[in-house]
């Protein structure tokens, strides 16, 4: 029997509402989305009755960057299953040694040391925990309109929207504007532990840094003794067209957290990749931070095959062929649309279409579903449109997307303008 669609539409919403969120059932169906995933593959998803066939480019935040169901991944995780298990976090692990070697060589400089999690939240809060440990100060300063998790450090370092019905939040965390840097070296002092920032910050809408942003922020954090930490949760494991965003720019963190595309969509994990003068905290505290289901040894064998298909020789490039070619298309949409669309922010595969006001998220969302295009607005900016579509994604379902995008754009167009 098929796992999918066991039983009509109706009652799969009904039992959902009633089990597990009546909220998000409410929210879909005042927005007239009804969308059940049902059959996946490659860079589709089918509704649950298999009428409706969507191009993939919200890719939840990057964990499907292979697509999805990939072949390659879903053996791995069959010849794991033969012969592992999660494993035990207490005890040295070979599968564990074999992925952290493997991340180790494909992160800049010396990050060579790597704690592994289940999921970004729990990847970001070790990360703020290593940087207290080691600098022994307290103050976090992350980026307003930032996300990084729902978890403990995480919620404190993201938006209050998540985090204010939870207060009193740990103390510690402030916010500057994103890529002002006058504004963070005005907040920088001997205090600072960490500055935590997500290479591009999806949640805020993709803006782009300045290119010399980083480099600055290294430099103050070296001045200061800070800890440099990059949530390359979404930009990292080539969606950027490098392995890691914050290499485009040409910067070595002291941290990077990795997560989302590691699982191959299919086993959950995470992973806080360090530098090495950051280890002696762990080495002198090994059993001080755990995670029963971090880095669960049949998810390393499936974490391992994703990034042998991402050195493979050709797949970053290939990325940066797709990219090319949604730049120009992106262009040509621009100047089919200027009072809609007013910017386009792209690096590599992680693109952010700004448009003219925060009603324009929300329809191009509602637009996409019946367009054939699954994408979702950035929540901290709604006049932005996240688009990130699979890295394998190939040039002629490239240009269904933007063919989709110009019919999406025309709506909302017709629908705000009267155009």
């Amino acid at each position: 029997m098929s796992l999918i669609a066991q039983d009509t539409r109706e009652r799969i919403i009904q039992r959902f509402a009633r089990h597990v969120s009546s909220g998000k059932a409410e929210f879909f169906a005042q927005a007239g989305v009804d969308f059940i995933f049902g059959r996946r593959e490659g860079v589709y998803v089918w509704d649950v009755d298999g009428q409706r066939r969507l191009i993939d480019c919200h890719c939840n935040g990057g964990v499907y960057n292979l697509g999805h169901r990939h072949p390659r991944i879903i053996a791995a995780l069959e010849q794991a299953l033969r012969e592992l298990d999660i494993g035990n976090h207490h005890f040295i692990s070979e599968h564990r040694a074999l992925l952290g070697e493997k991340l180790a060589a494909l992160s800049p400089g010396d990050l060579k040391r790597v704690v592994f999690g289940v999921g970004g939240g729990e990847a970001i809060d070790l990360a703020i925990k290593l940087a207290r440990a080691h600098t022994g100060r307290p103050r976090v300063i992350s980026a307003q309109g930032g996300y990084h998790g729902h978890t403990g450090f995480a919620l404190a370092a993201g938006e209050d929207e998540f985090s204010r019905p939870f207060a009193p939040l740990p103390p510690g965390f402030s916010r500057v504007p994103f890529g002002d840097l006058d504004a963070l070296a005005a907040t920088m002092d001997k205090a600072v532990a960490a500055v935590l920032f997500e290479t591009i910050p999806a949640t805020l809408g993709m803006p782009l840094p300045p290119e010399d942003y980083y480099a600055g922020v290294r430099e103050l954090c070296d001045r200061h003794g800070a800890i440099m930490i990059m949530d390359e949760v979404q930009t990292g494991l080539g969606r950027c067209g490098a392995v890691w965003g914050i290499e485009t720019y040409g910067v070595v963190p002291d941290i990077i957290v990795a997560a989302k595309g590691l699982s191959g969509g299919i086993y959950p994990l995470a992973a806080t990749i360090y530098r090495d003068h950051l280890n002696p905290f762990f080495h002198e505290n090994p059993f001080i931070h755990v995670s029963t289901c971090g880095g669960a040894e049949v998810g390393c064998h499936v974490a391992l095959e994703v990034l042998r298909i991402l050195e493979e020789p050709g797949f970053l490039s290939h990325v940066q062929e797709m990219a090319d070619l949604f730049h120009q298309g992106l262009a040509q949409l621009q100047a089919r649309h200027p009072q809609v669309l007013v910017q386009v922010r792209q690096r590599g595969l992680m693109i952010g279409l700004k448009m003219m006001s925060e009603a324009c998220g929300p329809l191009m969302t509602v637009a996409g579903f019946h367009h054939g295009i699954l994408t979702v607005y950035a929540n901290n900016d709604q006049s932005v449109s996240q688009l990130l579509p699979p890295l394998i994604i190939q040039e002629e379902e490239a240009r269904q997307v933007l063919e989709a995008l110009d019919r999406m754009l025309s709506w909302v167009e017709e629908l705000l303008l009267g155009s």
